[in-house]
């Protein structure tokens, strides 16, 4: 690989990838914390994703790792999960890092197949709704942790779960029974003493686990609001606070020293030395990272098949994120990234974090343009990104645990500040409508309903204006011209007008300047039934690019309607797309015959010639219609 190990620059790479890690560090803690799956998640997918998607990607000063738009759907895929099994984490884990892995296998599938050059084809405006959306979800979302709410902490919310947890147990109990062949009908008494083994601090710890769930996402933030705004923490708050002020104060002071590690280093040590009574973030393991085995011995296809699509966005969303980040690095280092590469390197970064339980991720900006700045310029950088943050993962995991949960949660506020794109929305006043609606709707998609659905619905609406304007750009530039005025000569190609005047007298033209397909069927076949009464139209192609099924079937219904007329129809100047797809769809020769086809226009200029000289040639053109 070319400079795989280049040490001529490790200096420069080694303080790149230090200083690339320690900005990475509190983001990990914080991305980690929030999709739900704690701060150690998001470690270990900023370790294994930095030094494998570095080691194997196509992008020599990348940095990759969980980024703010990968860890919002992850958020959504492991809420769901967790839902599905009854808010058992545990039990649902298994299926949540195959996700994961599923949608690294797919980054390399992309690879592989050399489509990494065709993402740059999505639409600015689904990118930008997409980005607004994901920035107003983590704002949202970080609420009732930065005011120090938590629904699973109180007990009035606590207690109005009661009951649906005693459901939940039961339900349990008879599942348990059934798979075990006891008759429940038949004997009641088993489910009495399994059910009289439960206890209050058992019916309240699920009572916890509902509560928390509903809490979870837009809609569940937004519902426990008002109890967020009654239990405000002043502490939790004034820690959230503070750690905002830092992000955004330190760096008017100097920008040499992350002001994001500042901030988490200054209030966490802060909070910890006064004693103060604040909620910790979830406790990181102590030792190496556990290879999840239950992942594959436990695989069930029909418990990963709901969640396909996931996996396909995830990977989709990290492809686009890395790509962007690659032309970026380009574009400061002046040199050329390997897409395709590229999404190998992640795939392969996000497949091995997930295996060990960490979050997927992609190529960061921020840390991408940390690491050159610093110095990076090999993929060296990123591998030492990785060590970094494994190191410290090792090193000081038990002292990570005491962070306040409201620092990572101020984090994640600067971090949705961020995130948005405000030149998207500072151009919505001067889009054009059809644009508007295109990232309003991706916007509301991505923060109210899914963000999976919100990018398909993106993309569905901007393929439908793209084939409105092509369909609109057709039809206006077909031109259908009677020879015989002469008035619009200017009209006329340049070879149309060495034609004879005899002939001009008794042939119409149809120019058509763009691609046949689905969206000018309606406007071709509008055309043909109001051409004036003629014997011969003579169809340009030259300037049709394609043609698709549905181009074929207005073309022949439109010859079928022509012939009907007693028109002869010729066809010139179709390229090979064209011209291939009449003769495969039999338009040529049993609609059109083959003599009827020219390649070019001086071709059927002769034709015409020796037609048009002769009235008993015509008559008999027009014979072999019937």
């Amino acid at each position: 690989m070319k400079n795989f190990f280049d040490f001529r620059f490790f200096k420069n790479d080694a303080l790149g990838g230090i200083t690339a890690g320690i900005v990475a560090l509190p983001l990990a803690l914080a991305f980690g914390e929030q999709s739900g799956l704690g701060a150690a998640a998001g470690l270990y997918g900023a370790a294994f994703i930095a030094f494998f998607a570095a080691m194997f990607g196509g992008t020599p000063t990348q940095i990759s790792g969980p980024t703010a738009p990968m860890t919002a759907l992850s958020m959504v895929v492991i809420a769901s999960l967790i839902q599905t099994y009854e808010g058992k984490l545990e039990e649902a884990l298994a299926v949540i890092l195959m996700v994961f892995l599923l949608a690294g296998l797919i980054q390399i599938v992309l690879g592989f197949l050399k489509l990494g050059s065709y993402i740059k084809y999505i639409p600015y405006t689904v990118v930008s709704g997409f980005m607004t959306g994901i920035g107003v979800i983590i704002l949202i979302t970080q609420i009732p942790p930065a005011l120090g709410y938590y629904a699973g902490q109180d007990e009035e919310v606590v207690e109005s779960f009661l009951p649906q947890a005693e459901e939940l147990i039961l339900e349990r109990i008879l599942k348990e029974e059934a798979e075990d062949g006891i008759m429940v009908l038949e004997d009641f008494r088993e489910t009495i003493d399994r059910a009289q083994q439960v206890s209050e601090e058992d019916i309240k710890t699920e009572a916890q686990v509902l509560a928390t769930n509903d809490s979870r996402g837009v809609f569940g933030s937004l519902s426990y609001l008002k109890e967020s705004i009654s239990n405000i923490n002043y502490i939790e708050l004034l820690l959230a606070a503070i750690t905002i002020a830092i992000i955004y104060g330190f760096k008017r002071i100097t920008k040499a020293i992350p002001s994001t590690l500042v901030a988490l280093v200054v209030v966490a040590g802060g909070a910890y030395l006064l004693g103060l009574d604040y909620v910790k973030i979830k406790e990181i393991p102590v030792g190496l990272p556990v290879f999840h085995f239950e992942m594959f011995s436990g695989f069930s296809f029909g418990k990963l098949a709901p969640f396909l699509i996931s996996a396909v966005l995830l990977a989709l969303l990290g492809a686009i994120d890395s790509l962007l980040t690659s032309v970026v690095a380009d574009n400061i280092t002046k040199t050329q990234h390997e897409p395709n590469k590229e999404l190998v390197g992640q795939g392969i970064g996000n497949g091995i974090a997930a295996m060990f339980g960490g979050l997927p991720g992609a190529g960061a900006t921020i840390r991408t343009v940390v690491n050159i700045q610093a110095g990076g310029k090999t993929k060296l950088s990123g591998m030492v990104a990785g060590i970094l943050l494994f190191v410290i993962l090792i090193l000081l995991g038990p002292t990570a645990s005491l962070i306040p949960a409201a620092v990572l949660a101020g984090i994640l506020i600067t971090v949705g500040i961020g995130v948005m794109d405000y030149k998207g929305l500072k151009a919505l006043r001067r889009m054009e409508l059809s644009e508007k609606i295109i990232l309003l709707s991706v916007l509301l998609l991505t923060v109210f309903w899914q963000l999976v659905y919100a990018v398909a619905v993106g993309l569905v609406l901007a393929a439908i204006v793209f084939l409105k304007r092509m369909s609109d750009i057709s039809a206006t530039q077909v031109i259908t011209n009677n020879m015989t005025r002469t008035e619009d000569d200017r009209e006329l190609w340049e070879d149309e007008l060495v034609v004879a005047p005899e002939i001009r007298e008794k042939v119409v033209f149809k120019h058509l300047n763009g691609p046949m397909f689905f969206g000018f069927v309606s406007d071709f076949r509008s055309m043909v039934s109001d051409l004036p009464d003629i014997h011969i139209l003579i169809i340009r192609m030259e300037k049709v690019p394609f043609m698709d099924q549905s181009g074929v079937y207005a073309l022949e219904a439109a010859v079928e309607q022509l012939h009907q007329q007693e028109v002869v129809v010729v066809l010139c100047g179709a390229n090979d797309q064209v011209g291939g797809i009449l003769k495969s769809m039999k338009i040529v020769p049993e609609m059109v015959s083959e003599r009827h086809m020219f390649d070019d226009f001086s071709s059927c200029r002769i034709w015409l010639r020796e037609v048009l000289a002769n009235d008993g040639a015509l008559e008999k053109e027009l014979k072999m219609l019937e």
